[in-house]
């Protein structure tokens, strides 16, 4: 297993601040009161999500997310400054759903660095793994 920083990342793993939100930062986030937390936007598969997921997280499969745009900001009220973070297996997808959501006019939203695999590695090591 590869050893964690100080920051809760692998070593050498190429971050990208201001792309991507820590596993760390995100359980901190998520520890807000409810009206702080940000939304935790999974764009996995449905075979991945039925394996783990990041409690209070939503399922919104990559492969739907652009012909679902308009479905998201009508959940969360049109709110295009609210904050999202997004998060799949190892932390690419999550990227392009990023950049996604920023292009359709979302502004607060990043990608879990090192996915939910991450996660489970550094904040839910009871968390099944694949």
């Amino acid at each position: 297993m590869t050893r964690l920083e100080p920051n809760g990342l692998p070593a050498g793993y190429p971050h990208r601040p201001d792309d991507e939100t820590t596993p760390r930062e995100l359980a901190q986030a998520l520890a807000a009161p409810a009206a702080d937390r940000p939304v935790v936007l999974d764009v996995r598969t449905q075979p991945e999500w039925d394996i783990c997921r990041i409690d209070g997280a939503r399922l919104l499969p990559l492969q739907e997310l652009e012909m679902r745009m308009d479905q998201l900001k009508a959940d969360l009220d049109d709110d295009l400054d609210r904050r999202i973070v997004v998060n799949c297996h190892h932390g690419r997808r999550s990227l392009t759903a990023t950049y996604m959501l920023r292009a359709a006019g979302f502004t607060n939203v990043t990608s879990l660095a090192g996915g939910i695999d991450l996660w489970a590695r550094d904040i839910d090591p009871k968390m099944p793994t694949y």
